[in-house]
């Protein structure tokens, strides 16, 4: 590991804080931010992190902790890349409010306007959605919904858009709020349909190039090539492990981006100032606005002791009140990153937060401990509270899966023999998988995951444990449907991290 002179860390310490010296700040940022934040990465097993926070148009602080690999010894700087998943979501959003504001479409137009060949399986959906409710999860789907299909997948996004109208909507339209990437890839792929130039294209020439946020990658294959890095981690069989960078091209438009701390500041400052920054129009003011404006309403939250009464979404943006202040933000979660947005315009405050593990909520706990700073409420322990539901969880998943290896030991044997239960599967909406007998275990394929396997092991009945190659996606139990001896389907399930509900697939041969 090299050597750092103490003196190049007291230049760090001090030219962060030089631009804040007219800025008057908490105490928890002048005395406690950093012993905060090394306890969170060592309790939360985080390897690495990246802060920065913006004060009055002015740099109050930026630095990053820990290392980019657990393999190696680089440090993270506030210069170092993370995958900040959904946080692209505001890009696409702002990127067609641009074009609203130049007059080539408006954010109520309709979706077939532009896509004729657009259609959802309730008709009056289709006809009636528009680019709003594309950017504000009021379709009527529930959240994730779809997301299996899609993730780190081979799909193109005109299939993921076509997998999209397969979904049978749970909720009427406009009713309630479901979290849909897939909508946001249809939202960035009607940008070609209109101008003739790709989603990455416009969101690198509108937003990027004026905002001068020369690091920020639209493309997960850019983000390999690119220097100064975070590599991705997640806790695979109980240890922090380095896992592959996601493929998210097929749902870019929903979360394919990678940045740094400069780079998102510079953002939350447009988004803060209507577009506005040092005196200059950069970005329309109508369209940044546009993203600020409440599309959708998530819920009442009497509790929290009344610091928080409301969760709204505007495009891109969840919308909330924090102690009668109006708070905006947002997350993002791929594969081994976690990130966190936030700007409270009435303070003039800008927060990033970027981790590189995705087995960890101190991401938004130190957002929420830095905001809460700053709007004079009491130091809570964010991190201590969430760690102790976390490990909770953690231990009860780990219990859960325990006892189900347990039981393959048993090994019992199931209703009919292995080969009965191989061959071809269909689910309308995913496609095709295909299973296999090796030895004494079942191995799944996927269609749309050419990278991605499940080994089956048989629990009881007709019941299998399924491990996914890919930690991300889980370990789940898959009950078979057997009439006659006869295997007729199966019930397939992904962590909850990618998705909530089951896909029932039918044997085809």
């Amino acid at each position: 590991m090299k050597k750092i002179p103490l003196t190049f860390f007291c230049l760090i310490s001090f030219s962060l804080f030089l631009k804040a010296q007219e800025v008057e700040l908490p105490s928890f940022i002048t005395d406690s931010l950093e012993s905060y934040i090394n306890k969170g990465l060592e309790e939360w097993r985080i390897p690495g992190l990246a802060v920065g926070i913006a004060k009055d148009g002015k740099l109050i602080y930026a630095k990053g902790f820990g290392v980019k690999s657990i393999d190696g010894s680089e440090t993270v700087d506030e210069n170092t890349l993370f995958m900040i998943g959904s946080n692209t979501k505001s890009f696409t959003a702002m990127s067609l409010a641009i074009l609203a504001e130049s007059g080539q479409l408006s954010l109520e137009d309709k979706v077939q306007k532009w896509m004729p060949e657009f259609g959802l399986r309730d008709t009056l959906t289709s006809r009636e959605l528009n680019l709003t409710d594309l950017l504000s999860h009021r379709i009527g789907f529930e959240t994730y919904q779809g997301d299996f299909t899609c993730w780190n997948s081979n799909l193109t996004r005109a299939q993921v858009i076509e997998k999209m109208g397969l979904l049978e909507a749970p909720h009427s339209f406009r009713t309630r709020w479901g979290y849909c990437n897939a909508a946001f890839v249809t939202a960035g792929e009607l940008i070609p349909r209109i101008i003739g130039r790709s989603w990455e294209e416009t969101v690198k020439d509108s937003i990027l190039n004026p905002l001068k946020m020369n690091q920020t990658m639209m493309l997960d294959y850019e983000f390999r090539n690119a220097p100064n890095i975070a590599m991705p981690h997640s806790i695979v069989n109980g240890e922090i492990s380095i896992i592959p960078i996601t493929n998210m091209n097929s749902l870019a438009p929903a979360g394919s981006m990678a940045s740094n701390v400069p780079n998102l500041l510079k953002w939350l400052d447009c988004l803060m100032n209507d577009g506005n920054i040092n005196s200059e129009q950069i970005l329309p003011a109508r369209a940044v606005r546009s993203l600020k404006t409440p599309a959708s309403i998530l819920r009442l939250d009497p509790g929290d002791n009344q610091f928080t009464h409301f969760y709204l979404y505007g495009l891109g943006l969840m919308i909330n009140d924090r102690d009668g202040t109006l708070v905006y933000s947002h997350g993002g979660a791929v594969d081994g990153f976690l990130t966190q947005m936030m700007l409270i315009p009435e303070l003039q405050l800008g927060i990033v937060v970027l981790t590189n593990s995705d087995q960890n909520n101190f991401y938004n706990d130190l957002t929420n401990e830095i905001r809460d700073a700053f709007l004079g409420i009491p130091f809570k322990n964010h991190s201590s509270n969430s760690l102790a539901r976390f490990e909770d969880r953690r231990q009860r998943d780990q219990l859960r899966i325990d006892s189900l290896r347990l039981v393959v030991q048993e090994s019992n044997n199931p209703t009919l023999q292995l080969n009965a239960y191989s061959g071809n599967y269909s689910n309308e909406v995913y496609g095709t998988i295909d299973i296999s007998r090796r030895q004494n275990q079942l191995m799944i394929t996927f269609s749309n995951h050419p990278n991605l396997t499940a080994t089956l092991e048989h629990l009881k009945k007709d019941t299998f444990l399924c491990t996914y190659s890919n930690s991300t996606f889980g370990v789940e139990e898959i009950p078979f449907e057997i009439d006659n001896n006869e295997v007729l389907g199966l019930s397939l399930k992904v962590a909850d991290f990618i998705e909530y509900g089951r896909y029932e697939f039918r044997k085809t041969k």
